[in-house]
């Protein structure tokens, strides 16, 4: 399809636009406005820049992220090294609550564990690792379980969305309950999704957020 085509284009654009990554070793497919990425790539924070990079094309519905992460020379590390120094991340990191996440490596591979009260803490404490030697994925398993619970969850969650320059809140609708929301509706794009899903997390008391918003151009 054309539409496709101008598409892969303007993420190929995008991805040569970023300095952080050699678009060059990036191959990308498009189908129906789907976005998949595909090659290897050093390390593992360019293959998460790639998939920001695309997300925030317009017209991108989704991105499928097939990058492999390939440490070579300099950038290899043993577990027992990439263990050592996420220990020494998380510890540093004020964001992320002390004692509160345990990781584990199994070849480059990144499981984290633990329980927070606060979505930012869980993102913070998987950032904390996105630049680490070695790292070639991370799996985040940290729940959050909020020490109080807030009954209009609902209500401050549609005001953040009036309030942000970035959601249209006429276009999502929020159900809440027991801290589980879900966000149903459209918005124009990825990013707006993202941005939509980050604001319902900062709600206080949300435990789970299951998006459900459909991106239409």
């Amino acid at each position: 399809m054309k539409l496709d085509r101008e598409l892969q284009d303007q993420v190929l654009s995008a991805l040569e636009w970023e300095p952080s990554v050699d678009a060059a070793k990036i191959g990308v497919t498009v189908d129906s406005g789907v976005v998949t990425l595909h090659g290897d790539v050093p390390a593992y924070y360019q293959r998460l820049v790639a998939e920001r990079t695309a997300r925030h094309v317009f017209g991108v519905k989704a991105v499928a992220n097939e990058l492999t992460v390939k440490p070579t020379g300099a950038l290899s590390r043993t577990d027992a090294d990439i263990a050592k120094a996420i220990v020494h991340a998380l510890d540093w990191d004020a964001a992320v609550p002390k004692t509160a996440v345990k990781a584990t490596v199994d070849h480059g591979h990144v499981t984290l564990t633990g329980e927070v009260t606060w979505q930012f803490q869980r993102q913070a404490a998987e950032a904390a690792l996105h630049h680490l030697y070695g790292v070639k994925s991370v799996f985040n398993s940290i729940t959050v379980k909020p020490h109080v619970a807030t009954a209009d969850i609902k209500a401050k969650i549609e005001a953040a969305f009036k309030r942000s320059a970035e959601v249209d809140a006429r276009h999502v609708k929020v159900e809440a309950r027991d801290g589980a929301v879900i966000l149903t509706g459209d918005v124009h794009s990825l990013f707006e999704r993202d941005e939509a899903e980050r604001a319902a997390w900062s709600a206080p008391g949300v435990i789970k957020v299951e998006d459900y918003l459909q991106v239409v151009a």
